[in-house]
């Protein structure tokens, strides 16, 4: 069992842990396909042929997947699940096949050591709103017909618009109507759609209540494996219009790119009124206007056939002399026009109720939280009061982070960043590396200012494979990618930070990548590993992209409190100092178990390919091999009030 203490995740003997896997993994958006093909139109509304069993790992390979997870020191890995693949054709509608995979997959990964977190995991939304996560039915019962929802403008789809797919073009859904009308109502149907109701209920009680439901009942199939040490609320939840106090602008979004419309435009173009909007592209540093394009169709609407759009009758919008007319601007805007407090008033509470409910199905106490909240916009609220009131262990602040500049353009540039929370440039080599130190140091800081002392786990970060035209996958040479991810990592040791990198997939491959809207960031590759590639020279790495950046060592667990931890990729120097916990204190009480009383650090071959050579002050060590790497297991001496690890490449 693991649990949040003062900033850190503790073990069951009371050792402060550093969690460091990944996110398992990027195809479990998409039901299984074993090439990740992209669908036809046809077979994304047949959603009640599809099935997710084989998401993330096709079971006659998962053990080797795993295995090789273990191998590269990853000790945790964020579960990816989607509310698609829970209850996937209606309301209560299950579908215990997948449940059943999902248990499967648990058992195997809790036999090799490696603990999970499930991620009930979603982007803009829905498949047929471009993106993941949520069941179509979602859609059809707030009033949506979900074959015209890319024709009409109220969503960006690949399945229809087919390849190629342009660069990151997904993140503009956020800005259409679908996805911005679902997470309205989603979060906040009660308070600004009071005209829908749904068996019965308001659209936000029907539709939080299905999607918790189908979470805890997945919570409380795996509460029996120790292995599983919580749940996620939900990924990357977005506000939709909640709290914009001018509906004829552009006021926020996670990121500019392609056209899109503001929100009076998009309800506009969603019932079938063709709109002019404004295109985005990079021009200079920065994402701005670079042209316009219409959006929509005449006489296409996003609704089903009789119905008028949801917005138009709560009376945001209305027609007159056959144009639409913006007739409250300032609908969403919290009293006053002011902006509410998102986080606080919609968020908590629904954080809350993921809680209670997964600790009804599991047992109290059972669980941590992961929770997230709106990338670049809110931080999470979370305290003491609210863990006890909803039964978990404890709370993580499970935020993200990315290198925008690299995430977006797919082109390395080590001396520029952009903070996207800032809206600032960042130049140099030596300014970028300490902005994302600074920037990862901010996201911690909200755990234990905002979240009453939780303690932080990077949920997501990462970098595209097919970086600069996908040079890599002709040459083989994948330096650049190394020397970003070395990067990342020193920023996330200068924090002590645990992290799950984004991704794992077991299906990716050169030409379709990810398999969902064009991304290609998993560290392992079915091509390279079926032709034999190996970087490290072992064939059990096979597969696996820029190992030098990410499979380095770390302390995974330090009985006592963590100093410092640094490593130099180039001279292989890695250095650890602790405060080894006092007699009577945390882990070296009466009765302590003798692990309680050992340091582990993780020390890969990768790293080492000729062996280490070790060096401490006020402590002694052990080596233990593993398969791929070495454990060096650390005991404090008597009375040492600081302790020092020094791992060197051998020179022999």
């Amino acid at each position: 069992m693991v649990r949040g203490e003062d900033g850190w995740f503790v073990d069951e003997g009371g050792r402060r842990l550093i969690l460091r896997g990944c996110n398992l993994g990027g195809d479990c958006k998409t039901p299984y396909r074993a090439r990740n093909e992209l669908p036809s139109p046809r077979e994304l509304y047949d959603y009640r042929a599809a099935s997710f069993v084989g998401r993330p790992l096709p079971e006659a390979e998962a053990a080797g997947h795993l295995d090789r997870l273990a191998r590269w020191g990853f000790n945790v890995a964020r579960l990816l699940v989607t509310w698609e693949g829970l209850e996937p054709t209606g309301p209560g509608e299950y579908d215990d096949a997948y449940y059943e995979y999902i248990e499967r997959v648990v058992a195997m990964a809790a036999e090799r050591g490696v603990r999970l977190f499930v991620d009930p995991h979603q982007d803009a939304w829905s498949r047929w709103t471009g993106g993941d996560g949520a069941p179509a039915w979602t859609l059809e019962r707030v009033g949506f017909d979900i074959s015209r929802l890319h024709r009409s403008g109220a969503a960006f789809v690949h399945e229809e618009a087919g390849d190629p797919y342009p660069r990151m073009r997904w993140p503009s859904n956020y800005s259409r109507l679908a996805c911005q009308t679902m997470f309205t109502l989603f979060f906040a149907g009660d308070d600004y759609a009071p005209s829908l109701t749904i068996d019965g209920l308001d659209s936000r009680r029907f539709l939080q209540g299905s999607y918790i439901a189908a979470v805890a009942r997945l919570a409380g199939r795996l509460a029996r494996y120790d292995a599983v040490i919580g749940v996620d609320t939900l990924n990357e939840p977005s506000d939709g219009y909640i709290g914009l106090t001018d509906l004829s602008r552009l006021q926020r979004a996670m990121a500019r790119t392609g056209p899109m419309p503001s929100p009076f435009e998009a309800m506009a173009t969603g019932s079938g009124y063709p709109t002019e909007v404004d295109v985005y592209g990079v021009r200079g540093l920065g994402q701005k206007v670079v042209g316009r394009e219409t959006l929509g169709e005449h006489g296409v609407s996003a609704w089903k056939d009789g119905a008028e759009c949801l917005w138009r009758r709560e009376g945001v919008w209305d027609v007159a002399c056959g144009k639409p007319v913006l007739k409250r601007p300032d609908y969403f805007a919290g009293a006053r026009g002011a902006e509410p407090d998102f986080a606080e008033r919609y968020l908590r509470p629904f954080a809350r109720r993921v809680g209670e409910a997964a600790s009804k199905a599991a047992g109290s106490g059972r669980y941590m939280l992961f929770i997230e909240s709106v990338p670049n916009v809110a931080a999470p609220k979370w305290a003491d009061g609210d863990a006890k009131a909803s039964g978990v262990s404890g709370a993580a602040n499970a935020g993200h982070w990315y290198d925008g500049f690299t995430l977006f353009m797919k082109r390395r540039v080590p001396f520029v960043a952009y903070d996207q929370e800032e809206e600032r440039v960042i130049l140099g080599r030596k300014a970028v590396r300490r902005y994302y130190a600074e920037h990862l140091g901010r996201i911690k800081r909200r755990g234990l200012v905002d979240m009453g002392g939780a303690p932080t786990l990077i949920g997501e970060f990462g970098l595209p494979y097919d970086l600069n035209g996908a040079a890599a996958y002709r040459d083989g040479d994948y330096r650049v990618h190394v020397e970003a991810l070395s990067a990342y990592y020193d920023a996330m040791d200068e924090n002590l930070l645990s992290a799950t990198i984004w991704n794992y997939t077991a299906s990716n491959a050169h030409e379709r990548g990810d398999g969902w809207n064009g991304e290609d960031l998993s560290v392992w590759c079915r091509d390279d590993y079926e032709a034999g590639r190996t970087e490290s020279g072992d064939p059990a790495d096979a597969g696996g992209r820029a190992l030098a950046g990410f499979v380095r060592p770390y302390a995974r667990a330090t009985a006592g409190l963590p100093v410092s931890m640094r490593f130099d990729r180039k001279s292989g120097r890695f250095e650890f100092v602790f405060e080894p916990a006092r007699a009577g204190g945390q882990a070296r009480g009466a009765g302590a178990e003798p692990q309680a009383l050992i340091t582990e650090l993780y020390v890969p071959e990768a790293q080492y390919p000729r062996g280490f050579s070790i060096r401490t002050s006020g402590c002694s060590h052990a080596v233990e091999d593993r398969p791929g790497h070495a454990l060096v297991l650390v005991r404090a001496e008597p009375g040492a009030a600081r302790c020092r690890v020094v791992v060197e490449r051998s020179r022999a």
